[in-house]
């Protein structure tokens, strides 16, 4: 099992984001070969109440519909908060999707074969009408109509074993920084400062 250190930040406001670090979980209680590590960010928007619950239930209702067998390195998202892994060779690779209807075709493609409209007001990004959504996949606005989906985007990766960094982050830091400067500012430091740096050069 790989040796897992970490490091949170955030900004100092208030905002509708929150984020779960677990890195000792065991997928069978007592037996320490099936011990798996759990990090994520919840981008909450139009009120908080779907990125709490997410944080407090996704993990029991993944790990309950995973079969027991199961053990890789998985990673799953909707929405437009990014993961990103930097290998000690400096090759960063993207691990997620952007779900944001403007930069994302297929997704698109997706929503007006369903019967969706895909189409921008006067400013602002493209949306999902009904509701207005710039995003194609989101836990939670029910009230955007039957186009917005919960379906994650899954992809897997074998992880050298000469290691990497991972930055998960939420659009608020994705927004204002490339993969690239983001995984640069923080190479070589502790877990925790990078972190803080991630956040400091957004």
């Amino acid at each position: 099992r790989p040796l897992v250190r970490y490091g949170h930040s955030g900004f100092a406001k208030r905002g509708e984001d929150y984020f779960l670090v677990k890195p000792d979980c065991l997928r069978i209680p007592g037996d320490p070969s099936s011990a798996f590590s759990v990090f994520a960010v919840f981008d909450g928007h139009n009120g908080v109440s779907a990125a709490v619950f997410s944080k407090e239930h996704l993990l029991d209702d993944v790990m309950s519909a995973v079969p027991q067998g199961i053990s890789r390195e998985d990673w799953l998202q909707v929405g437009d908060s990014r993961c990103i892994l930097d290998t000690q060779g400096g090759v960063v690779s993207l691990l997620t999707v952007d779900h944001r209807l403007e930069e994302n075709v297929e997704e698109r493609e997706r929503v007006t074969a369903s019967g969706g409209e895909v189409s921008r007001l006067n400013v602002g990004p493209l949306r999902c009408w009904p509701g207005g959504l710039c995003l194609s996949r989101s836990i939670g606005d029910t009230d955007v109509g039957e186009f917005i989906v919960p379906i994650p985007h899954v992809k897997q990766v074998k992880l050298s074993n000469a290691g990497g960094r991972l930055i998960i982050a939420s659009d608020g830091i994705w927004d204002a920084v490339s993969s690239e400067i983001a995984a640069q500012a923080c190479r070589g430091l502790p877990a925790e400062l990078a972190a803080k740096l991630v956040v400091k050069v957004s």
